[in-house]
Parts: C-alpha cells; sequence; structure tokens
C-alpha cells in the first residue's frame, strides 16, 4: 500500500451511540492506520440532523490528525459521493411490539433508497460495511439497488458475534483472549446464529471441544446467541461500544489482513458449504489485505453442525422473501 492513502469513509446512522464510539476509532486510525488521511461524510435522518451538528463539533474539537475534512447532513446523494468505504450503522430500530416483517419493511424502504444513492454517486469500488439490523438482509436490500458495485464489496457484520465467542472460550479455558483463534460464526447475526468452536486454537493446539461438548454444544451457542439482549437487560441499553469496536476491527483486518480466521457475511453465490445464493450469510474467511477476503472451504460440517446451519439459512431465506414482498 501507498505510504499515505485517502479514503472517503461513510458512517450512518452517524448521530447514535454507535456512530458515536465508532468515529473516534476510525478517525484516530485504529481502523485503517495512521498513514491513510480521511475525509469524513456522516448521515443521519433530518430529525437528527442538529444532534449531528455536536458529534461534528465534537469530531473537531478532538483534533485528529487524519482527518482532511468533515461534511454532514441527511441527503444520501450528497454525502454519498465519491465515497470509498461506507459503514452502515442506521437503520430503523426494533419497536416493543414490532414483528419481524415490520422491521424489515421499515428497512426496505431505507436500504433501497439508500443503495440507489450509493449506486448514483459512490465510488464504483466502495466497499460496504452493514450494521445496522437486520444487518444481513439489509446488506442484501443495499447490494441489489446498487448493481454499479461489486457483490463482493458487500458484507455485513457478524464480528461482534465472533469477538463474543471468542472472549467466552478464554473466560471458559482460562486463557488470554489473544491466545484463542478459529472460531466460526455461521449464518445470521441474530439468535439463529451458530457460533462454532470445533476448529478453534488456544496456542496453537486444538481446542479440547469433545472434552467440553456439552458446553460447547450448549451454553456456549446461547450465550453468544443471547449476548445483545443480556446486555440490554443489565445496561438498559443495546451495544454501542463493542458493536463500534467489532466494526472497526471487521474493517481492519479487511483492509490490513489477517492470519486468522474471521467471521464475515457476505453474499452467497451457492458455492459454499451448500447454503444458496442470494443470501448474506456468514462464512469463515480469510482476509487478504487490500479489502479482499476468500472464504475457508474445506472445513467439516458434521450433523449437528448442518442443522443449525440449516436454521439460520431457513430464516435468512424468509427475511430475503419478505423483503422482496416490499
Amino acid at each position: 500500500m501507498d505510504s499515505e492513502k485517502i479514503l472517503t469513509v461513510i458512517i450512518t446512522g452517524a448521530a447514535g451511540q454507535i456512530g458515536y464510539s465508532l468515529i473516534p476509532l476510525v478517525a484516530s486510525g485504529q481502523t485503517f492506520g495512521k498513514d491513510v488521511k480521511l475525509h469524513l461524510r456522516l448521515l443521519d435522518i433530518e430529525s437528527q440532523v442538529e444532534k449531528l451538528k455536536g458529534v461534528v463539533m465534537e469530531t473537531q474539537d478532538c483534533a485528529f490528525p487524519l482527518v482532511l475534512s468533515i461534511e454532514y447532513g441527511y441527503d444520501p446523494e450528497v454525502i454519498f459521493k465519491d465515497a470509498d468505504v461506507g459503514i452502515f450503522v442506521g437503520g430503523f430500530p426494533r419497536l416493543k411490539g414490532m414483528e419481524r416483517k415490520d422491521l424489515i419493511d421499515k428497512n426496505v424502504k431505507i436500504f433501497k433508497e439508500q443503495g440507489k444513492a450509493l449506486n448514483e454517486v459512490a465510488s464504483p469500488n466502495c466497499k460496504v460495511l452493514v450494521v445496522a439490523n437486520p444487518a444481513n438482509t439489509n446488506c442484501l436490500i443495499l447490494s441489489k439497488n446498487c448493481p454499479n458495485i461489486p457483490k463482493e464489496n458487500f458484507t455485513a457484520m457478524t464480528r461482534l458475534d465472533h469477538d463474543r465467542a471468542l472472549n467466552q472460550i478464554a473466560l471458559r479455558t482460562e486463557s488470554r483472549l489473544e491466545d484463542v483463534k478459529n472460531v466460526i460464526v455461521w449464518g445470521n447475526h441474530s439468535s439463529t446464529q451458530y457460533p462454532d468452536a470445533r476448529f478453534a486454537t488456544i496456542k496453537g493446539e486444538s481446542l479440547d471441544y469433545k472434552g467440553d461438548e456439552d458446553y460447547y454444544k450448549g451454553d456456549f451457542i446461547s450465550t453468544v446467541q443471547k449476548r445483545g439482549a443480556a446486555i440490554i437487560e443489565a445496561r438498559g441499553f443495546s451495544s454501542s461500544m463493542s458493536a463500534a469496536n467489532a466494526a472497526s476491527n471487521h474493517l481492519r483486518d479487511w483492509y490490513h489482513g489477517s492470519e486468522d480466521m474471521l467471521s464475515m457475511s457476505i453474499l452467497s453465490d451457492g458455492t459454499h458449504y451448500d447454503i444458496d445464493d442470494n443470501l448474506c450469510f456468514s462464512f469463515p474467511v480469510k482476509c487478504t489485505g487490500d479489502f479482499k477476503h476468500e472464504v475457508i472451504d474445506g472445513l467439516d460440517i458434521d450433523d449437528f453442525s448442518r442443522e443449525k446451519m440449516n436454521i439460520t439459512q431457513k430464516e435468512l431465506t424468509d427475511e430475503r422473501d419478505l423483503g422482496e414482498e416490499q
């Protein structure tokens, strides 16, 4: 990579709590590196623009040396212009009593509009990370409305679930977190996701999965699946700091590359692990740098894993079909 590069980075939902936590990670160089200069473009809905103005003022007051300019507003056709990276944090939240189909209906409208704007004005090689839930289906909708940008440039975030899984293994085995590698989160960023510890290693040695199989097939999976709900119950708010950190980790490794097996939701093409095409599904991937990634194929899928993967694939298929009805 060049010694100095300039990226135009958009963050949607930038006035919200995840956006507020994410901006300093991006602006300080933690995400893309200390040699990458940035044009920040911050988007939120019209009613949040005054709040967004305050976020911009704070960002300016941080005096981040890497930030060349900041623009903000509510019109995606203005904010998305020439974007190199799009981080889609903003979406319609699930409200009390709302059915999942209602949530998808609200977000279809948002991501259709933003996809069309991205298609018209962003860089044709723009790289996309969708964080807003339902992240996988929002990513699929965004891509369908943005044919000018290659499908491999669209990703959704299961890195938070991946990082949660790593931490649970570290706690269970009384290991250092940095020594735990190679967990997988399959499928949807939802309660149907399948956190898979079968290939995990600690200091390069295989995890004793069989010796603790009841845990790794039981409480381990449910703890990772329900972690977001547990945080809401304890804190009274949804995950913000950890979600922002996971988004930064996802983008850092996608941009710089990583030796680790990572979890990333990508647009499926029907060629990996018998997962249907036309879904946004989380697979084990290797990030090779410069925003390139490849699915790690050839891992054994036992009957237990196949059943879990089928459940999460069914949910994603249902979400896709609901979205296509809108």
